[in-house]
């Protein structure tokens, strides 16, 4: 980050955090109070040093007085660090700095500077905010992105495979729901909630656990969430009646969003923004692949094992998984390790002021919340997110209807085995991996133009990140209307097939940049945008198979087909419009990123992070890509 981040809390009712306040209000400069932005900044100062008082009362006395006293021998500084945080925050910037917080704050020794013996990284005591802001050195071994190339793959496949084995286990059970149905005496309906559900978990999941990374690390999600996982999988393997099966279903939705939410954060942490390519094009394949592979392995398991044995094998597999991530998984979340260093400093030198940027952002539990939960929900207000948002949530309820739709028009309509029917996923996973393999030749299109304007110095607009999703947005409805007509009994199965890879490479075209281009437009609210479309799009996609097989049976096969494909078709028009008006929508948005004027002219700093930001936003696209 270019400044540690000094977030506003909760002013404390203490009396003597309200005296230190008050004294060292006394101290700071008088601004002018009909400034708004002044005003705010002086509010936000004083939460803080209130935050910071009472934070520090557990330290003792003189640790206390200490952190009191930094701040208010800084306040100028402190006070400038915070305007600059805001015009970070809430005004434009280079994507780079919200989602990476890798730039770190310049820091100028003070005047006073002195070094402890036992702190064998030198760290100077800041001039501008008054602490010794541990961060990593030149070369650090513990930074994740100085690791072994061995080691870092190692932890990339790892995680590739913890999200293509969660994607499949919410659709391994489609691979035979009539046994299930029969055993427990439900209905069609009731079995496929437990699909559903485990969607619907997935969506809602994302909302507490990506801003509890950001402050416990990544392991201790990881660690957590996918031991409750695998725990809660047992009582669905041995399951007696189809309310226990339904219960734990949701729950196991809800740990194992946690992995598949901050995974692509993990990736950020280890590799450089211009090493990640390779990386991100395996991961962003996994979350597809996995819904893809699932109908198949439960179709085996189901009939020469039984309908139990999907639950045992995900018992195993993720068991087998979840001991390989205990044992060999480092941390990676850079704060975590720095706030382990500084404590570990603090205890060893007695000096209070080490600290880790993310120990002067405080934030209390209602910021968090209104980050998580109630900022997504005021960006579905906007129209950019809005339409792109229910544009995907149409593309993955086309995932999840495949599910249904295919045994209905192939088992029912064609005579096949379940195993034969799930072997027509296979196309969809080719589709997916061909659009993965052509994706960095969009990217390589969009560095070109976008070269174009980082040239002339103007700001690339955020439209550019719309083109592959006008190339792309064709393939879906031609994949649906070419399965429509070939579902017919006497026609051979190359048509559906062929459905199949259009739809596949379709999904992968259109996803990516959809993200992108919300990342770009709410660039300082990018994190919010996404999640409002993982929660809309979960929404949709757990609910669309609860009424698919009864869509094919009412309108028939090919009519049921050809209406998803007009929606799908009508949705093409979505990329263009906001190619041709996105920049105009963009200005009248209270919440979109939008320079003031059709071209603004960028620094030297913004052209060089602007040569880093397709890498970036695929790390922010992949994590959310499912």
């Amino acid at each position: 980050m270019s400044y540690p981040h000094l977030v506003t809390s909760e002013s404390t009712s203490n009396d003597h955090n309200e005296d230190d306040l008050e004294s060292i209000k006394s101290y700071i400069p008088e601004i002018n109070e009909t400034d708004n932005q002044n005003d705010g900044i002086v509010n936000t100062l004083s939460q803080t040093i209130s935050n910071l008082s009472k934070k520090s009362i557990s330290l003792g006395v003189n640790e206390r007085e200490e952190i009191l006293s930094i701040v208010n021998s800084h306040r100028e500084g402190v006070q400038r660090v915070l305007s600059d945080y805001e015009s970070l925050t809430h005004g434009i910037g280079p994507v780079e700095e919200m989602i990476d917080k890798e730039a770190p704050h310049k820091i100028i020794p003070s005047t006073t500077n002195f070094y402890h013996e036992e702190d064998k990284w030198q760290y100077p005591i800041d001039s501008e905010t008054g602490f010794r802001i541990v961060e990593f050195v030149d070369d650090d071994r513990d930074d994740p992105r100085t690791w072994d190339a061995r080691i870092k793959w190692n932890i990339t496949v790892l995680l590739g495979i913890i999200c293509f084995v969660v994607a499949m286990m919410s659709a391994v059970v489609t691979g035979d729901i009539n046994a299930p149905a029969a055993h427990f005496g439900v209905s069609e309906e009731v079995i496929i909630l437990t699909v559903s559900l485990m969607v619907w978990g997935f969506g809602l999941g994302p909302l507490v656990f990506a801003p509890l990374s950001e402050e416990l690390g990544r392991n201790w999600i990881y660690c957590t969430t996918l031991f409750v996982a695998v725990i809660f999988i047992i009582p669905c393997a041995v399951a007696q009646n189809i309310g226990t099966l339904l219960a734990f279903r949701f729950l196991d939705g809800l740990a194992f969003s946690a992995p598949m939410c901050i995974i692509g954060g993990s990736l950020s942490d280890i590799w450089r923004t211009e090493e990640r390519g390779i990386a991100m094009s395996i991961f962003s394949a996994a979350p597809f692949l996995g819904p893809v592979m699932g109908p198949i392995v439960g179709s085996l398991l189901t009939v020469y094992c039984g309908w139990r044995w999907v639950y045992i094998f995900m018992i195993i597999l993720s068991g087998c998984l979840y001991a390989v991530l205990f044992v060999f998984l480092p941390e990676t979340h850079h704060q975590t390790i720095l706030k382990r260093r500084a404590k570990k400093l603090r205890k060893l030198t007695g000096d209070q002021s080490y600290r880790a940027v993310s120990e002067i952002k405080v934030r209390t539990l209602k910021e968090i919340a209104n980050d998580s939960l109630l900022r997504p929900l005021i960006l579905l207000s906007e129209l950019i997110v809005f339409l792109v948002t229910m544009y995907m949530a149409i593309l993955y309820g086309l995932l999840y209807m495949f599910f249904f739709a295919y045994p209905v028009v192939y088992s029912e309509g064609k005579g096949w085995s379940d195993i034969k029917t799930s072997i027509m996923f296979i196309p969809i996973g080719v589709g997916v991996l061909i659009g993965t393999a052509v994706s960095p030749l969009f990217n390589m299109d969009y560095n070109r133009r976008a070269q174009r304007f980082i040239d002339k110095g103007e700001i690339p607009p955020a439209e550019l990140r719309l083109i592959p999703m006008m190339y792309g947005c064709a393939f879906v409805p031609i994949g649906l209307f070419c399965y429509a007509w070939t579902s017919f009994p006497h026609v051979s199965w190359a048509g559906p097939c062929f459905s199949g890879f259009a739809c596949g490479l379709g999904f992968v075209l259109l996803y990516n940049p959809a993200n992108n281009y919300i990342v770009d437009s709410y660039q300082h609210y990018a994190a919010s945008g996404l999640a409002a479309k993982t929660f809309v799009r979960s929404m949709w996609g757990g609910s669309v198979p609860l009424f698919t097989i009864q869509m094919y049976h009412r309108l028939g096969y090919e009519w049921a087909s050809t209406l998803m494909a007009f929606i799908g078709l009508a949705c093409c028009a979505i990329p263009f419009l906001f190619y041709r008006y996105g920049a105009t929508i963009r200005k009248r948005s209270k919440y979109a990123y939008s320079p003031s004027v059709d071209v603004v002219k960028v620094t030297a700093e913004d052209v060089e992070n602007n040569s880093n930001k397709e890498t970036t936003n695929n790390t922010e696209s992949s994590s959310d890509s499912y």
